[in-house]
C-alpha cells in the first residue's frame, strides 16, 4: 500500500515543485531538476545519511521517470492548476505522513536506534521540500508556515509507540497514516503554527 501511495506523493511533490521553478521562470531543464529534488531529495538525504545504498531511485529508475513526467505535465497544465489547489493539499499531505513512514521503516530495518529512526522520517517526509525552496532562493515554508516537519516527527513517534505496544506493522502503518494526515489538515485549516521568534536589533 505504501508503495502505490508514494509513487502519488513523488508526483505530486514533483508537481508543486515544477510549479515553484515556474514561478521563478526558469527553463525546462531547471524545472525538471527542481521537481526531482523535491519528489526524491529528502529520500536521498535520508539514504546518504543511513549509508543505504542504492539510493532509491538509482535502485528504481521508474521513480526519476515518474518524476520527470510530472515535471512535464505540470509544465502543460499550469494553467489549470489552480483548480486543483485542495486537491493536491490533500496530496501533499497524504506524501508528508508517507514519506514520514517510509524513512522511519527503511531505517528501522536497518537496525538504528529510535531517535535515528524518527529523524530519517522526518528528513524523507519534509527535507524535499527543504531542498526545493533553498534552490528557489525562498525560505523553507516548513521553517516559517503551518505545522509540516513536526507532523512528520509526531508520525514517527506515533509509529514507533505504536510498534512497541505490539500493534502489527500493517496496523501501525494505517494508523499513522490516517492519523497523521489528519493531523496535517486540520493545522492547514486551523493555521496551527510553531511560535516564532522574532528578533530585531535595537
Amino acid at each position: 500500500m505504501l508503495d502505490l501511495i508514494y509513487l502519488v506523493a513523488i508526483t505530486a511533490e514533483a508537481m508543486t515543485g515544477a510549479l515553484s521553478a515556474g514561478r521563478r521562470r526558469m527553463d525546462l531543464f531547471g524545472v525538471i531538476i527542481i521537481a526531482c529534488v523535491t519528489a526524491l531529495g529528502g529520500g536521498s538525504l535520508r539514504d546518504i545519511v543511513l549509508g543505504h545504498y542504492p539510493l532509491g531511485w538509482v535502485a528504481h529508475p521508474e521513480y526519476l521517470a515518474y518524476t520527470i513526467g510530472a515535471a512535464i505535465a505540470a509544465t502543460v497544465l499550469a494553467s489549470r492548476m489552480h483548480r486543483l489547489r485542495r486537491a493536491f493539499l490533500w496530496l501533499d499531505a497524504l506524501g508528508l505522513v508517507a514519506f514520514s513512514l517510509i524513512g522511519c521503516a527503511i531505517a528501522r530495518d536497518t537496525g538504528h536506534a529510535p531517535t535515528i529512526i524518527v529523524i530519517s522520517g522526518m528528513l524523507t517526509g519534509a527535507f524535499g521540500g527543504v531542498l526545493r525552496d533553498v534552490l528557489c532562493n525562498e525560505i523553507p515554508l516548513v521553517f516559517q508556515k503551518e505545522l509540516y516537519a513536526i507532523v512528520s516527527m509526531l508520525t514517527g513517534i506515533a509509529y514507533l509507540a505504536l510498534l512497541q505496544l505490539g500493534v502489527s506493522e500493517n496496523r501501525c502503518v494505517l494508523a499513522c497514516l490516517g492519523g497523521g494526515f489528519a493531523l496535517r489538515m486540520l493545522a492547514i485549516r486551523y493555521e496551527w503554527e510553531m511560535p516564532k521568534f522574532v528578533y530585531q536589533h535595537p
